[in-house]
């Protein structure tokens, strides 16, 4: 019998020690450090001695065959975890739709149109740059147009304290409507030998999931399979599986009813997020983000219009998309900033959402198989420019934080003076 007052190096978590590590999982600022840990530990094993071991257990084939799941892991974990971190965004979207800042078009108008711009600039120019260059390929133009919402708000956070809080839900709302257009982006382009019959038998499945999630008290034990099932027979229809995910999501109550304290998809949120941000999404990046970062194999990347392209696109066309649309709007429409934003401070949130990473890992897995020769080039454009982004808004952040400081300071100071 072991006495509770010896110290033990692991032991089961109580109660209230399970609920802050959950807690602690469902920060931004968390998930994104686990992403990152994810995507180091690839880069490290992957530029190793072991890297053959790496590329090895990407590879392994796990799964029946029977039923069409014959996958390697690295599938499994584009297919299939991704599907837990897109039943998550699903939730935040129809919060956002049903409950949030989407529901006011007056509020919402100004980010999602630049979101739309910060789609369409970035795609252009990876347009531009492969049309015009020898050797380019056109089937990646959707890869830069996403960005990352944990690393991205993660950023804000961090470098942005001071920072008028608008500003956030501008990155929040232009984040979730570029997870919107992107998942369409998925089902409508990446669809593959579309097989109806499936996708009506994955229809009912979502559909008779949606009859169960809004009894009072919904049944995980029900709820759970089918949404696996749901899956299962989406994957199977030859559209990508992760919009299972989603539209499972979109199913959920986003409003509390009768003696509910918050909604069921709040609830679920709740319930889900932590395993999306502190299991599914790093282990994807630990099997998406392997790439080779040799000299020779970044010069090689270098030449590539596909890996060109994608830079650009994060790294100057996203900003240039988003500002360009909301100066557009702002010009010839009555939409307005928020008064404490300045143009400043947007373009460097602008610069933030050049942070693609998840989405365009996937989108690029999507849009190169393996043994294509832009596959390892393009995964590296996406590090180096979700990197790059990243580090150029942390610093316009910083500036920007400065700038408000001396503002308020000499406001502190002007008030002080007419009161004495």
């Amino acid at each position: 019998m072991t006495d509770d007052r010896t110290p033990q190096l692991f032991r089961t978590l109580t109660p209230g020690g399970l609920r802050n590590f959950t807690d602690t999982l469902r920060a931004e600022n968390t998930g994104a450090a686990l992403l990152l840990a994810g995507t180091v530990l690839a880069l490290v094993w992957a530029n190793s001695p072991w890297a053959d071991a790496y590329r090895s257990l990407s590879r392994t084939v796990v799964g029946p065959s029977a039923l069409h799941l014959d996958l390697t892991l690295a599938q499994w974990a584009t297919d299939g975890l991704l599907a837990i971190f897109f039943f998550v965004v699903g939730l935040e979207l129809k919060r956002e739709v049903v409950d949030g800042q989407l529901r006011k078009p007056s509020t919402a108008i100004v980010p999602i149109l630049a979101a739309v711009g910060g789609m369409a600039v970035p795609a252009l120019v990876y347009t531009v740059v492969n049309t015009l260059s020898d050797g380019g390929a056109l089937d990646g133009w959707a890869i830069p147009v996403a960005t990352d919402i944990a690393f991205a708000v993660a950023v804000l956070s961090a470098f942005g304290r001071r920072l008028p809080t608008a500003l956030r839900a501008f990155l929040l709302t232009l984040a979730v409507v570029d997870d919107l257009l992107g998942i369409v982006v998925i089902a409508i382009f990446y669809a593959d030998d579309l097989a109806l019959g499936w996708l009506a038998a994955s229809a009912a499945a979502i559909a008779l999931f949606a009859v169960l999630v809004r009894r009072r008290r919904p049944n995980a034990w029900l709820l759970v399979p089918l949404a696996v099932v749901a899956w299962g027979l989406m994957h199977a229809s030859g559209i990508h599986a992760t919009i299972a995910g989603v539209l499972l999501g979109f199913t959920v109550p986003a409003l509390a009813r009768g003696a509910q304290d918050v909604s069921t998809a709040e609830r679920f949120e709740h319930l889900w997020r932590p395993v999306s941000a502190g299991f599914a999404v790093p282990v994807f990046a630990l099997f998406a983000a392997g790439v080779s970062l040799s000299p020779a194999a970044l010069a090689s990347a270098a030449g590539d219009p596909v890996a060109q392209g994608v830079a650009l696109g994060l790294v100057l066309g996203k900003p240039a998309g988003i500002l360009l649309a909301t100066v557009l709007l702002v010009t010839f429409t009555r939409a307005a900033l928020d008064p404490s934003v300045r143009w400043p401070d947007l373009a460097a949130v602008a610069c933030v959402a050049g942070v693609g990473f998840t989405v365009s890992l996937l989108i690029a897995e999507l849009s190169f198989a393996e043994t294509s020769p832009h596959a390892e080039h393009v995964k590296a454009a996406i590090l180096i420019g979700s990197l790059t982004a990243a580090a150029l808004g942390a610093v316009l952040l910083q500036v920007r934080t400065r700038a408000h400081k001396r503002r308020a300071d000499v406001a502190a100071t002007e008030g002080a003076t007419a009161v004495g």
